[in-house]
């Protein structure tokens, strides 16, 4: 059997990320050798769902693998946020790594950016979960242990009351038909906090609930007085 293919995760600390890791280890023609986040440089958090560093950090000790973070600026334009990228591929072919793999699901014009901005890198872009209908794979994410907290809410297309709940059957009962059970279309963000792809669960609390720049956030803090079950994680 040929080497597989050693490659980099882009890591959004939400469940489509976790998933997408659970999915790869399954596989035999890929290695997952580390884990890529953008992070806030102003205010060091993931870009977007605004997780907390230390999670991030908690969340890469528990799965078991390096975490490559990417500072951005805030605000961030595309030619800046482009030449960090660049930045990591460069190091990534330097290591040996053949591939970047995305938690895309279902939005055709992501996947073409990804693509045409791996064109020509000697690095390939990889879809673990794309086109898995996201119906199912919510129902599929929670009936597997994976566990997660919304982090962001879009309030244009989804309530705020909603965030800092938990990803669970009774969230996915209560979205509107019309917001896509994964918010694949950024109508909310999560924070994975366990499930088959951790060693072990990440003790995390939810904080104050504040609104800035059109969304809402929950802030998620580690807290070290949590016990979890054993068995947690994977």
């Amino acid at each position: 059997m040929t080497n597989p293919t050693k490659i980099l995760l882009s890591w959004s600390s939400g469940k489509d990320s976790a998933w997408s890791l659970h999915v790869l280890r399954q596989r035999q023609e890929f290695e997952v050798v580390a884990l890529m986040t953008t992070v806030n440089e102003v205010h060091q958090r993931v870009a977007m769902h605004a997780v907390r560093i230390e999670l991030l950090e908690a969340q890469a000790e528990a799965v078991g693998l390096p975490l490559w973070k990417i500072p951005i600026p805030s605000p961030c334009s595309n030619t800046e946020y482009e030449a960090a990228i660049q930045t990591v591929l460069e190091r990534a072919k330097s290591e040996g790594i053949g591939g970047v793999a995305f938690g895309d699901l279902f939005l055709e014009d992501i996947r073409r950016y990804r693509e045409k901005f791996l064109s020509g890198t000697e690095i390939s872009p990889v879809f673990p979960i794309w086109s898995m209908p996201t119906k199912e794979l919510a129902r599929d994410m929670v009936a597997a242990g994976l566990r997660a907290l919304l982090t962001c809410v879009d309030p244009k297309q989804l309530s705020g009351s909603f965030v800092g709940r938990e990803f669970d059957s009774g969230f996915l009962s209560d979205l509107p038909a019309d917001v896509d059970p994964c918010g694949e279309r950024g109508e909310f963000h999560t924070f994975a906090y366990d499930g088959p792809m951790f060693r072990h669960a990440i003790p995390v609390r939810v904080g104050e609930t504040v609104e800035r720049d059109g969304f809402v956030f929950a802030d998620l803090y580690s807290d070290t007085s949590i016990k979890f079950p054993s068995g947690s994680g994977s």
